[in-house]
């Protein structure tokens, strides 16, 4: 008997998993609910409920043509009694089609026209990829302090079929929404034949208040620009890095502007999607942009005020120079590195605030990680150049105001930027090296340190030349020169090379200002030249006898 009834049971529970199991895989392909909309009496025909993508079409139909009352058949009026469903069901449909038309741009790629709600193009890595939805995402609209969604929906009623409807927490949301995204008082007073659609769904007075908007925000921003440059009365124009006034222009001239858009496009009127769609992100950007910059110019004004950056000031050698060198390189890798900070803490924030990647359609693209290996690809070279010019404040292997020999040539550091180094030669020319090429190949510090140092004046002479002789003039030549010259015992001649032309002989010049270094260096070699030709017109002969062609 015992026996008999183990595989009842065995077949019993297996029967009441299978049940288990297919009620919660019902229940997660759709909402249930004890009714639907029993308020509003039977669907009228030609409504379409079966699919996403057809209940969109259906209310967008049904609003053209002016039938709220069929259209509140689209929406879920759950959280309404059933006495006043009759009543809200066509006020709510109409709101919604004012916020679909005003705020909401509808992908329909993203609407499938299946029942089950699965999207077939969704990528294998999405989280809903090969899965039926339930739920539908079209937009994000802004609600005082924050985003509320329009959303569709798949809800089943007690003995009927699933539908798709504009979900109940969306429709209880609409008064809110109508209220401040419907007609203000400004576009309200507008002529009846303004508010026609033209082209692009786009309403003719849009056709004008857009660049209406534009021309008055250049104006406004002109007029800034002119009102901050010299004043209503003032003659003087403000310039140089210690200016408030010129740090704060340009941020305000953008603030102006951007203010500008938004009171035309947020407040005296509310466009339509397609716009605001483009708009909104825009003015987000604007004032992010205008709070970075403001910041930036506001932070390097005060530090011209407490730290002079000027190369000119910063290369004499001295007592304190070595200091003031190294501290205006921190501050200005200080800098760069708030810059760098503000931008990437402030683009998240924006991207956050302003619903980019939604409303600027690349979702997908940043879904399937396109874009991030597109940013990273090019971003790959700054980013490396912007931690090479931090190691270089660190590391101080060159300061802002040292002399180089940076190749062949002979300069001073201007700037350590982001990206590149700065230098000026002697000649007052600008030198650009990229970061990396700093960091990685060698170059002379001649203030790194210890500011001495001594240059070589060569000069080959023939096989029999004296040295004495210019050896005693070398000395007058240093002796006279010795108030600006660095400690003489370092002088010296040396021959330092012997070839088929002659001897090589080096004339050590010591300077203790690198920055004069190599003007002391050739007047030097001019006045060593001098005593040379002194010499040869006394009989004796210093320079080898070689013919052009020999020489080369």
């Amino acid at each position: 008997m015992h026996h008999a009834a183990r595989p009842l049971c065995a077949a019993l529970l297996i029967l009441i998993l299978a049940v288990a199991a297919t009620a919660q895989d019902g229940s997660q392909r759709f909402f249930e609910a004890d009714a639907l909309n029993e308020g509003l009496g039977p669907v009228p025909a030609g409504i379409d409920r079966q699919t996403p993508q057809a209940t969109v079409e259906s209310f967008l139909d049904r609003a053209a043509d002016g039938d709220w009352q069929g259209a509140a058949h689209l929406l879920d009026l759950s959280g309404y009694p059933v006495a006043e469903q009759p009543s809200a069901g066509p006020q709510l449909a109409r709101q919604l089609a004012v916020i679909i038309e005003r705020k909401v741009v509808i992908d329909w790629t993203d609407l499938p026209d299946r029942p089950d709600g699965l999207n077939a193009r969704a990528p294998s890595e999405a989280a809903m990829a090969g899965e039926p939805r339930r739920s539908i995402l079209l937009w994000m609209v802004e609600l005082d302090d924050r985003p509320v969604s329009i959303r569709l929906n798949r809800v089943r009623p007690a003995g009927g079929d699933p539908v798709w409807l504009f979900a109940e927490a969306s429709v209880e949301n609409l008064p809110a929404l109508a209220a401040r995204y419907g007609r203000s008082q400004f576009e309200a007073m507008l002529p009846e034949p303004l508010h026609r659609e033209v082209v692009f769904d786009l309403r003719l007075w849009e056709l004008f208040a857009l660049p209406l908007a534009v021309l008055l925000a250049l104006g406004l921003g002109f007029g800034t620009y002119a009102l901050m440059s010299r004043g209503l009365f003032r003659k003087r124009r403000d310039e140089g890095g210690e200016s408030f006034m010129l740090a704060v222009r340009g941020p305000l001239i953008l603030l102006a502007m951007t203010a500008t858009v938004n009171l035309f496009t947020h407040g005296l009127f509310v466009f339509s999607g397609r716009i605001d769609a483009l708009v909104s992100p825009l003015i987000t950007v604007g004032y992010f942009i205008v709070a970075i910059w403001l910041v930036i110019n506001v932070a390097d004004t005060i530090l011209n005020r407490l730290i002079d950056f000027d190369q000119g000031q910063l290369s004499p050698v001295g007592e304190g120079q070595e200091r003031k060198r190294g501290l205006a390189t921190k501050v200005a890798a200080a800098r760069r590195l708030l810059i760098v900070i503000l931008v990437v803490a402030g683009g998240g924030l924006l991207l956050r605030e302003a619903n980019l990647a939604h409303n600027l359609g690349i979702s997908l693209l940043a879904s399937a990680g396109v874009l991030t290996l597109i940013l990273a690809f090019a971003a790959r070279s700054i980013l490396a150049n912007i931690l090479s010019s931090m190691q270089i404040a660190l590391n101080q292997s060159a300061k802002i105001g040292d002399k180089l020999l940076w190749g062949d040539y002979i300069c001073t550091v201007e700037r350590i930027h982001f990206t590149f180094v700065q230098l000026r030669d002697w000649s007052g020319r600008r030198i650009v090296v990229p970061v990396s090429d700093f960091v990685e190949e060698s170059f002379e510090n001649w203030t790194m340190v210890d500011s001495e140092i001594i240059r070589r004046v060569d000069l080959r002479l023939a096989h029999d030349a004296p040295i004495d002789p210019l050896r005693k003039a070398y000395e007058d030549i240093l002796d006279a020169m010795s108030d600006r010259l660095g400690d003489l015992d370092n002088r010296g001649v040396y021959v330092t090379g012997h070839d088929v032309f002659g001897q090589s002989v080096m004339f050590l010049v010591p300077c203790d200002d690198p920055n004069a270094a190599w003007l002391l260096e050739c007047e030097v070699r001019e006045k060593l030249l001098a005593a040379a030709a002194e010499i040869e017109a006394r009989g004796e002969e210093l320079f080898p006898e070689a013919k052009p062609a020999e020489a080369a």
